[in-house]
């Protein structure tokens, strides 16, 4: 299995976290919400595959690039 690290687009707050560990998700699946500039960006998985790990938590602040699920594809 391989390991697709999703990144934040942009720096910002997270908003709301849509999965945990264990969660199977389909590519284009909204995963994190990021809050920018008073907007809310979706944060999609771009593959299938079951979550490995999240690694960010809501209202946490986050780097553009920042890794914010593990999916396991």
């Amino acid at each position: 299995m391989a390991v697709v690290d999703i990144p934040a687009p942009m720096s910002g707050s997270v908003f709301e976290v849509l999965v945990s560990a264990g969660v199977s998700v389909s590519a284009g699946q909204e995963v994190i919400v990021l809050e920018s500039m008073k907007m809310e960006i979706p944060v999609e998985s771009p593959e299938a595959g079951v979550v490995a790990e999240v690694l960010v938590s809501p209202e946490e602040t986050v780097e553009e690039g920042q890794t914010l699920v593990r999916v396991e594809s």
